[in-house]
C-alpha cells in the first residue's frame, strides 16, 4: 500500500489547481478517498469532531447489506430452478451460478449510471464526489425483480440521482430516499414490468413455467407461511425476500450506531398494531405477524426507514415518523387491492413529511423554553 500511496502523491499535483489536469480534481479526489482515509481536516470552526465520516457510515450501510445481497442471489437461482421443476437436480453452484447471472448485470448497471452522473455532476460544479451513491447503488438491484430489464434499471438509477437527488444539491440534501425515487419511477412509468404474473421470478423462458406459480404476488393471501417467509426462500425482489438477513442487517446497523433504533422499532411497532387491528375486524386474513416479514416490510424499516437524510432527526420524531410508516404500509396493502405492497409509498410518504414532524417539535421545544423563562422572571 505504500507504493501506492507514493504514486498517488506523485500524481496529485497534476490534478490539483494549476496542475494540467485540474479539472479533474473532483474525479482523482474521489479515487483518492475510496482508497486511503483523507489526511484533510477542517478548516472553519466546528461544533462536534468524530471519527465517524461519511466514508465509514457507508462502509457499515453497505456491510450490513451483504447478508441480503448474497441471499438474493442464491434465491434468485433458487426460484429458478423451482420454477422449471429442477430444484432436485439442480446443485448449490448451479444455483449460485443462476444468480450471480441474474443479479450481478443489474448491480453493475446500478454503479456505472449512478456513479457516471454523481462524477459528472461533481465535475460540473466543481465539489468533491461524495460515498453516498456506494450504498444506494447496492439497495436500488436489491428492490427490483430478478427479470427487470437492465435499460429500465439504468434509466430509473438516472432518474433518481438526478430527480430525487442532485437537483436538491446532492448528498445529505435530498428529501426521498433515491432508492425508492427509482423504485417508484418504475412502478409508475413501467406498471408491468413491476407487478403482475412475471414479477416475482426469474426464468429465461418463461413459457416453461408452471401455471401454479404464476401468482402476482407473495402478499395476496400468503401461502408460504411465517417460516419460510423469515427465512426468505420464496418469489420476491432480489434483496426483500430475508427477513432474516433484514434482522442481521438491522443488528449491524445498530451496534455500530448508523440507524436509530427509535426509528426502526416504531416501523414495526406501527405495523404490527395496525396489522392486529386489521386481523381483528376481520379485514384481512393475514396473520399480523406474517404482515411483518413478507413484502418489502423488513427491509424498509431497516434500511430505508432509518436513512438518516431523509427521516427525523428529532428523538421523539423518530418514534412518530417510524411508526405512521408501519402504520400505513399495512393501511395500503389491505386497502388498496390495486398495490397489494405498500412500504414503498408508505416512506415516500413520510419523508415528505419528516420535517413537518421535527418542525412541531422543535418549536414545541422552543415554545416550552419561551413558557419556562416568563415564568422564571
Amino acid at each position: 500500500m505504500s507504493s501506492l500511496r507514493d504514486f498517488i502523491d506523485s500524481v496529485k499535483p497534476n490534478f490539483e489547481e494549476g496542475g494540467k489536469f485540474s479539472k479533474l480534481r473532483s474525479t482523482f479526489g474521489a479515487f483518492e478517498t475510496f482508497l486511503f482515509v483523507p489526511n484533510t481536516v477542517n478548516k472553519g470552526g466546528v461544533h462536534v469532531r468524530d471519527a465517524v465520516d461519511l466514508k465509514r457510515t457507508i462502509s457499515c450501510v453497505i456491510l450490513a447489506l451483504i447478508p441480503a445481497l448474497l441471499f438474493g442471489i442464491y434465491n434468485t437461482g433458487y426460484q429458478h430452478f423451482r420454477m422449471l421443476g429442477q430444484l432436485d437436480t439442480a446443485t448449490f453452484g448451479d444455483i449460485v451460478l443462476e444468480g450471480i447471472i441474474a443479479v450481478f448485470p443489474i448491480l453493475v448497471v446500478s454503479y456505472v449510471v449512478g456513479l457516471g452522473i454523481e462524477f459528472a455532476v461533481a465535475q460540473m460544479r466543481g465539489h468533491e464526489v461524495n460515498e453516498g451513491f456506494l450504498a444506494t447503488g447496492m439497495i436500488i438491484p436489491l428492490i427490483m425483480p430478478a427479470d427487470v430489464p437492465l435499460w429500465l434499471v439504468a434509466v430509473a438509477t438516472a432518474f433518481a440521482v438526478i430527480f430525487g437527488k442532485e437537483v436538491f444539491g446532492g448528498t445529505g440534501m435530498n428529501i426521498w430516499n433515491p432508492a425508492l425515487v427509482a423504485r417508484a419511477f418504475l412502478f409508475f412509468a413501467y406498471p408491468t414490468k413491476m407487478s403482475g404474473d412475471q414479477v416475482w421470478y426469474y426464468d429465461y423462458d418463461a413459457t416453461q413455467v408452471a401455471d401454479g406459480f404464476t401468482g402476482a404476488t407473495a402478499l395476496a393471501g400468503n401461502t408460504f407461511g411465517f417460516e419460510a417467509s423469515f427465512i426468505g426462500l420464496i418469489p420476491g425482489s432480489i434483496g426483500e425476500t430475508s427477513a432474516l438477513c433484514c434482522l442481521i442487517g438491522a443488528v449491524i446497523l445498530l451496534l455500530t450506531g448508523v440507524a436509530s433504533w427509535k426509528t426502526m422499532c416504531s416501523v414495526f411497532v406501527g405495523g404490527a398494531l395496525m396489522g392486529y387491528i386489521f386481523n381483528a375486524t376481520g379485514a384481512c386474513d393475514i396473520c399480523w405477524c406474517e404482515q411483518l416479514v413478507i413484502g418489502g416490510f423488513a427491509f424498509g424499516a431497516v434500511f430505508m426507514a432509518t436513512d438518516p437524510v431523509t427521516s427525523c432527526r428529532t428523538e421523539k420524531g423518530k418514534y412518530i415518523y417510524g411508526f405512521l410508516i408501519g402504520a400505513m404500509a399495512i393501511i395500503i396493502r389491505v386497502l388498496n387491492p390495486g398495490y397489494p405492497e405498500g412500504m414503498m409509498l408508505a416512506i415516500l410518504l413520510m419523508n415528505t413529511f419528516a420535517p413537518l414532524i421535527d418542525y412541531c417539535f422543535v418549536q414545541s421545544n422552543i415554545n416550552r423554553r419561551k413558557n419556562r423563562v416568563k415564568n422564571n422572571k
